[in-house]
């Protein structure tokens, strides 16, 4: 019989009863400090049923951030907010990785302590705009990160997944997706580094390698999953080859024997760009392990996936933010809720706790 959504699976050292993954969705509902607040925890908890949920990206630093009400898992506040979140899954038997994220690049001073450059590998300003509490402004040129401090870049991830452990997660993902700044490293649109760090596959891959060698210290690498996006183009981001970079990748990953690598097919198409050549199958036939996939799946088309072998598990993200019960809802073939577009990004519990179960 051939596997679907709901044929349970090993991800890792867990045993999922299901194969939906709730993508890292970013809310900007955070509380002072970027604490995880009251709201965050009655979202992810009515979310539990999820065969896994991975959480919003959130900053491993005060130097990390990116955006506005995004949490963070750098201070003992927010590991206590995070505690909270945690609890109520596992309270109904949920499981739920935490998403180490590190913007680089698209960010602001205002952002930032003491009105620091944004870093990234190289100092190119990405076209765009950040939103900050003066309103939107233009991105800034980043500082190029020297070989001196990239050691304190991967320091901070180790020290994020130390308190993420401490947070009562099961695991977390290492986001080296969507233009942030391990990607930033990865795709030679951003990186034009002539040191260790930039040029050749193997060098623009190594802080990846390195970060995922101290996490992976810390939470055992059955415990860690790495998330790619190799043609999404948001954040002003580009690579010359594409599926030779991101092969490359995948296959440098190997090693580590991960809980999983997560891969985003988005590539920008409802924003009128055109689908870039990238054949997904040969990444996935390249990665040695659990394969998730996300980017726009319904049930019909994730169970295709599934049952072809294209992948393990299949990551949504708009249809679990109006859908908190998307697995009940799915296997009995009801009717889901619509997403609120303008509800997506800041706010309150509207368009965010108040969608209905069945």
């Amino acid at each position: 019989m051939q596997p679907d959504l709901f044929t349970p699976v090993r991800l890792g050292r867990y045993s999922l009863n299901n194969r939906l993954v709730m993508a890292p969705l970013t809310r900007n509902r955070a509380g002072a400090g970027n604490v995880p607040q009251a709201m965050n925890v009655e979202y992810y908890r009515q979310r539990a049923s999820a065969g896994l949920i991975i959480s919003e990206g959130s900053q491993i630093s005060a130097t990390a951030v990116g955006y506005l009400g995004t949490p963070g898992i750098h201070s003992p506040e927010q590991i206590a907010g995070w505690k909270q979140v945690t609890d109520a899954v596992h309270d109904r038997n949920g499981h739920i990785f935490l998403q180490l994220w590190h913007c680089g690049r698209v960010s602001h001073p205002s952002l930032l302590p003491n009105n620091m450059l944004p870093v990234a590998p190289s100092a190119i300003r990405p076209e765009g705009h950040a939103h900050t509490m003066e309103g939107t402004q233009d991105f800034v040129t980043p500082h190029a990160l020297t070989l001196e401090e990239i050691p304190g870049i991967i320091s901070d991830f180790r020290v994020a997944a130390k308190n993420a452990l401490a947070a009562g997660f099961d695991g977390v993902e290492i986001h080296a997706a969507n233009g942030y700044l391990i990607d930033q490293f990865i795709r030679d649109g951003s990186n034009q580094r002539t040191d260790e760090y930039g040029g050749s596959l193997k060098n623009r891959s190594r802080l990846l390698l390195e970060i995922t060698a101290a996490v992976t210290d810390v939470w055992g690498a059955d415990r860690v999953g790495v998330r790619l996006s190799p043609i999404n183009p948001f954040n002003d981001m580009y690579d010359s080859h594409p599926q030779q970079t991101f092969e490359f990748v995948a296959n440098a990953l190997n090693p580590f024997n991960l809980a999983y690598l997560h891969v985003t097919e988005w590539a920008g198409q409802d924003s009128g760009q055109g689908s870039p050549d990238f054949d997904f199958q040969r990444l996935r036939a390249v990665f040695n392990g659990t394969y998730i996939t996300n980017g726009g799946y319904d049930k019909v088309s994730a169970n295709a996936a599934i049952a072809s072998g294209a992948t393990d598990l299949v990551a949504f993200g708009k249809l679990f933010i109006a859908n908190p019960d998307l697995p009940e809802r799915f296997a009995i073939d009801a009717p889901l809720n619509t997403p609120d577009v303008n509800t997506f990004y800041g706010g309150n519990e509207a368009g965010y706790t108040d969608y209905p179960s069945m």
